[in-house]
């Protein structure tokens, strides 16, 4: 006998490993490696997989279960897992197993009545259980001290508070946990950690730590760490590493998918009463009402078949429907910032700006055919870009412009410096994933300005509301705001050099009145929010399938793009202008493609264009 590698994402050898699971009574499963037993005559008698640090499809054939297999393939399997940088690993498997995979120094972490988890390594849970008790342990010396969480108390507002305050008494429970994913950080989120915290005398606030949400793990912990520091008894405390979800949970062994939702809920539910509450010492679980997501429905009601005691907060509501974030993300793709303002605290608003800005720059990638530049389809006029290296690019980019939404939500405007040094490092991060392709430098440039500035904005709607509003006419005003802010912050940047900017209006010899990106920032984007906004916004209300497509073509029509000039020439600018003109008047996506084919072998690429596009897009999504 001998141990094969075999690739389950190669198709054929899929296949094999799919005929040996069926054979043996199990489903195929995501994994990235597969490791088969097979006897002299190269059939496969056992064999085994890892996603991660996650064995899973074990199985030995019926004639071979008593031929200790099953200990030679389970330890390549983590001898494996081990050189891939995991010191501990974990599978799920059928109760039957249990005493099985015991015998091959597996423990066991939680339990339900279709599956069990295992694990076996050094560290895993024990780490996580002494990260907890050590929490537990140092809220408990800073109470003895008289030293616990000197934070500004704040009074909730009347209409978001409607429960009063409920005394601590003798039988109030120490200690509580919330587990939330808020993805964003509501009102909604907050109002249910206020509540919790005025029946215990500490709350840990367990943020979901699967990265499997618009906003990013980093982004959600700390957007309810800032929303909840006024609360000096709440402890916000990382994640789970081993929270059991739909997408973490294997189902290749249940006989009934059917069973799947129900077992990793039960699975989450045990381990946290083995080992979460214990470590943190809570006795009290709290969760809102859910009066609409059938499965989270279901997890509350098997939260109260498992744990002793768990308490349900009625949802706060808005204009009679319950705060969630999945409005607030709805309100993001809408571009409806006044409603996203009625639903989350101020605190969550630089993040939501961060992302409107990289969803911005993602509409632009994503929108195919474009003339010259990288979409879906080609790479346009560029041999050192293409969607993937724009991609990573753009993901690159996101963390520093929630740094310049962070750094914009102040009182005073951040100074030049403190934006350039973002820039800078951003920068930096950018060429590192490009491998030093200039993928996004002027977008980095004009979208980091506007998002600095329309966190500033903000931080001023949220500081005087009632008066703001009084004094400003909808949207409109909203932008007159915004383009006084963006000019403002423009005109402390020194002027550039080196730039395609400063190079095409060098080789326009002064003959006529080129404008640079820092040009058009000083005047704060005129055409844009004369011309190009409102275009786009009534294609958009049109619900015009091509609205990205003409937009771009409208700004092409206008703006002096100083990426063509430094390709080609002046008078190849002009001629784009006048393209992009007709092309619009009789706009069809044939003769767009026509125009990508032209640009392509004439080396144009309406670069500047395309970062006015995103810009546009972003206004568009934060203008109300």
């Amino acid at each position: 006998m001998e141990i094969q590698t075999l690739n389950p994402t190669t198709p054929r050898q899929r296949q094999r490993i799919e005929a040996f699971l069926k054979r043996n009574g199990l489903r195929f499963d995501d994994m990235h490696y597969y490791a088969a037993v097979t006897d002299d005559d190269g059939e496969m008698i056992a064999g085994g997989g890892l996603k991660g640090n996650v064995i899973k499809c074990v199985a030995v054939d019926d004639a071979h279960k008593g031929e200790a297999i099953a200990n030679t393939l389970i330890s390549h399997l983590i001898s494996h897992a081990n050189e891939e940088g995991h010191s501990n690993v974990m599978l799920f498997t059928k109760p039957k197993n249990r005493q099985l995979f015991e015998s091959l120094s597996f423990r066991l972490l939680a339990e339900a009545p279709e599956a069990v988890l295992m694990e076996t390594g050094i560290g895993g849970i024990n780490n996580m259980v002494e990260q907890l008790k050590k929490i537990k342990e140092e809220g408990e010396v800073c109470k003895e001290n008289n030293q616990e969480c000197k934070k500004e108390e704040k009074t909730t507002p009347q209409h978001l508070n409607p429960s009063p305050p409920q005394p601590l008494t003798t039988t109030t429970p120490l200690r509580g946990v919330v587990v939330m994913n808020c993805n964003p950080f509501t009102l909604g989120h907050r109002y249910l950690i206020e509540q919790a915290a005025k029946q215990v005398e500490r709350l840990f606030v367990m943020v979901v730590r699967e990265d499997c949400s618009l906003f990013a793990y980093a982004e959600r912990k700390a957007m309810v760490e800032q929303g909840v520091a006024h609360l000096k008894n709440v402890t916000v405390i990382d994640g789970s590493e081993y929270a059991i979800s739909q997408a973490t949970f294997p189902t290749y062994f249940l006989k009934r998918l059917d069973d799947a939702a129900d077992t990793q809920m039960l699975l989450d539910l045990d381990l946290f009463r083995r080992h979460i509450a214990p470590a943190l010492g809570t006795t009290v679980r709290f969760v809102g009402t859910e009066p609409t997501d059938r499965l989270t429905r279901r997890y509350n009601q098997l939260m109260h078949e498992v744990l002793a005691d768990v308490r349900e907060i009625v949802r706060l509501e808005k204009e009679g429907n319950a705060v969630s974030a999945s409005r607030v993300r709805k309100a993001m793709e809408q571009g409806d910032m006044s409603t996203i303002r009625q639903l989350v605290p101020p605190t969550t608003l630089p993040y939501i700006i961060a992302h409107l800005a990289t969803q911005a720059l993602q509409a632009e990638l994503d929108t195919t055919p474009k003339p010259g530049l990288v979409d879906k389809d080609n790479n346009g006029a560029h041999r050192d870009m293409d969607y993937a290296l724009m991609q990573r690019s753009i993901d690159t980019l996101h963390p520093y412009f929630v740094k310049l939404a962070l750094l914009g939500c102040t009182d005073a405007l951040p100074t030049h410096t403190s934006i350039r040094d973002i820039g800078i490092e951003a920068e930096k991060a950018m060429l590192s994933a490009t491998n030093g392709v200039n993928t996004h430098k002027g977008a980095l440039f004009s979208m980091g300005l506007a998002v600095v500035a329309a966190a500033h904005e903000e931080r001023k709607i949220a500081a005087n509301e009632e008066q703001i509003l009084k004094e400003r006419n909808g949207g409109e005003d909203v932008l007159v705001s915004l383009q006084t802010t963006i000019k403002a912050l423009a005109a402390s940047f020194p002027d550039t050099n080196g730039t395609h900017g400063s190079k095409a209006k060098l080789l326009s010899k002064g003959t006529t009145a080129i404008k640079g990106a820092l040009d058009n920032a000083r005047e704060g984007y005129e055409m844009l929010f004369a011309e190009w906004l409102p275009f786009y916004i009534e294609r958009r209300k049109e619900h015009d399938e091509h609205t990205l497509h003409k937009t771009l073509l409208r700004i092409m029509c206008d703006l002096d793009d100083t990426n063509v000039i430094y390709r080609t020439d002046l008078a190849t600018a002009e001629e784009v202008k006048q393209e992009a003109r007709a092309l619009l008047d009789n706009f069809s996506k044939a003769a767009l493609k026509d125009m990508d084919r032209h640009y392509t072998t004439r080396n144009i690429s309406p670069g500047g264009a395309a970062d006015m596009l995103s810009l546009t897009v972003f206004i568009g999504s934060i203008q109300t």
